[in-house]
């Protein structure tokens, strides 16, 4: 996929979806973003605002319009929905979500038939199995934007944890994006070190209750900036700014997006973030990466825990 004419709708002129259009101008990975919403006013403002910025980045045509302007997208981002308010978890938002993902995917598929789909909407996994479904589109082709976001959460709350740079921290938050994931340490590795090796030979100050603490922190961290802020936006858009450039790049990346499990890790017909190689393709190949019991026991409840609310919901 080459930027020089990629197409990028993003469905939502919201907090996350404008904020992801700014992040993408920025990053310069489109050569046109089309913003589309129910609110016209919001989505046209949105793309003005952004369109005035045109002599600080690289060539972009951003416009808002309707379904019919996103036609023949590459990408398509969808953050489109009712987020969850104070008190409310993101499973809680399922039935709300999915009348307005009833409307907007067969739209989406109409006008771009060959695209990838890019599901960023809570819940997320839930919502990716769903649009998976609606769209008819391959798997390959329906991704969500899955734990990419935890996974950065938990690298930046090792790094201060740790006083390091969270670039050179290699780990996972996998499963749902929500109250069941898990946090991969058997996958952690800091300079070829496990997290307890680089306690105990570099850092010598650790508590015994770090390794629940922290995972703890990250589950909480969307509550946490909900209750004080209403929604979350900037780190978000960044990590679907990461998950886009993968794909415009042709990376094959290593990504924590929400991926269909078709019997890896004994999982079947469910979305959940794990280690995926995107490209432009979309989602290449779920990589089995060598889970700890524990966490693949925890992998495979989390799965269990979506697929009871998939199997709740009218799709």
């Amino acid at each position: 996929m080459n930027i020089k004419g990629t197409k990028i709708s993003i469905i939502g002129a919201g907090f996350v979806g404008s904020t992801t259009a700014y992040a993408l101008m920025l990053e310069g990975l489109a050569s046109e973003i089309v913003i589309v919403d129910i609110n016209k006013d919001k989505a046209l403002a949105e793309a003005m605002d952004l369109s005035h910025g045109a002599s600080f980045v690289k060539p972009v045509d951003i416009k808002a319009g309707g379904y019919e302007d996103t036609k023949d997208s590459d990408i398509v981002i969808i953050t489109a929905g009712v987020g969850p308010k104070p008190g409310e978890t993101r499973l809680d938002i399922i039935n709300k979500n999915l009348k307005v993902f009833k409307s907007i995917v067969p739209e989406v598929v109409k006008y771009s038939p060959n695209s990838i789909l890019l599901v960023v909407s809570n819940p997320v996994d839930v919502l990716t199995y769903i649009t998976y479904k609606l769209s008819g589109f391959p798997k390959e082709r329906v991704i969500g934007s899955g734990t990419v976001l935890d996974t950065s959460r938990f690298r930046y709350m090792l790094s201060e944890h740790f006083k390091i740079d969270a670039r050179n921290i290699h780990t996972y938050i996998i499963g749902e994006h929500g109250d069941s994931e898990i946090a991969a340490w058997s996958l952690t590795s800091i300079a070829g070190m496990n997290a307890d090796e680089y306690c105990d030979n570099l850092c010598g100050g650790c508590d015994a209750e770090f390794k629940k603490n922290i995972p703890q922190d990250v589950k909480n961290a969307a509550y946490e900036i909900l209750n004080r802020k209403g929604y979350t936006n900037y780190a978000v858009a960044l990590a679907v700014r990461r998950i886009v450039e993968a794909i415009v790049r042709d990376e094959k990346a290593i990504l924590t997006v929400s991926s269909l499990f078709k019997g890896e890790y004994d999982i079947e017909d469910v979305y959940l973030g794990i280690p995926t190689v995107i490209g432009k393709e979309g989602a290449n190949k779920i990589l089995e990466v060598p889970l700890n019991k524990e966490e693949l026991n925890k992998l495979k409840e989390s799965a269990e825990i979506l697929k009871d609310h998939v199997s709740k919901s009218d799709i």
